[in-house]
């Protein structure tokens, strides 16, 4: 399976995503909970984050609540949504005829995720925006840190999303088969409460979660607590979730219906 990026790849990697765009614009439903949910469900998180401690960690209110917005971006924007596109283009037998023309296995599954990643890191983008104008964040202390856990955030939900497909048989339970990843994401790895103000033993437990890692270089490159060491620890551990997510995939992903 080649992964090189030449120019004719692009240019179907280009295509397949402006009619993936199309597809997803037709379904309200998924288009609401891509664009507004991650926007709104933040403010649920602020009467947690009034009684916790987090100025003893170095993180203000808005810091946390930004971190909270991108984490819901990433499960809902990119991961949910995903699972159903991957699903319905399955069993709609479109990427078994995808498979028959010039498109590689991962120019197919990348197309496809392209206009999700980009709600995504257009969402993040407006949050770090709004977060930095209205919640007096301010400036991110260390932004290639934030850059590079948005990245590897969107890129893993995205292999996450095909993972799960594989082992969804409808688009109506799509809805169940993701939810282990939107509960244990949100309760663990940082979107609802920082994993720095959880207590040691589970603090250090959540902090493996698939998407802890991200969040933690998002939240720290704003913030600026975080170490070399643990930039490093963090990074590391994104990029071997997203390696065994993509192996996964590789091995698993199901192009044919499941009946």
């Amino acid at each position: 399976m080649s992964t090189s990026l030449t120019a004719p790849s692009v240019r179907r990697l280009r295509a397949l995503a402006r009619a993936e765009l199309s597809l997803l614009g037709r379904n309200r439903g998924v288009v609401f909970t891509a664009l507004v949910v991650p926007l709104v469900l933040p403010f649920s998180v602020r009467p947690a984050l009034d009684h916790l401690d987090l100025e003893k960690q170095g993180i203000s209110v808005g810091a946390a609540l930004l971190t909270a917005g991108i984490g819901f971006s990433f499960l809902f924007a990119v991961y949910s949504s995903l699972v159903n596109a991957y699903v319905a283009r399955r069993e709609e037998l479109v990427l078994k005829r995808l498979r028959t023309g010039e498109l590689t296995d991962t120019e197919i599954l990348a197309g496809t995720a392209l206009p999700a990643m980009t709600v995504g890191l257009a969402q993040a983008l407006v949050l770090c925006a709004g977060c930095a104008a209205l919640l007096r964040a301010g400036a991110p202390k260390a932004p290639y840190l934030t850059l590079l856990g948005l990245l590897a955030g969107l890129v893993l939900s995205a292999a996450l999303a095909a993972l799960t497909a594989s082992v969804t048989r409808t688009v109506e339970s799509g809805q169940v088969t993701a939810l282990p990843v939107v509960f244990g994401s949100m309760i663990g790895s940082g979107i609802m409460v920082p994993t720095e103000v959880m207590p040691e033993p589970l603090g250090a437990v959540c902090e493996l979660l698939p998407l802890s890692a991200a969040l933690r270089l998002v939240r720290g490159g704003w913030t600026g607590q975080l170490s070399a060491y643990e930039a490093f620890g963090a990074l590391a551990t994104a990029l071997a979730w997203t390696v065994v997510a993509v192996v996964a995939v590789r091995r698993w992903f199901r192009w044919e219906p499941r009946r």
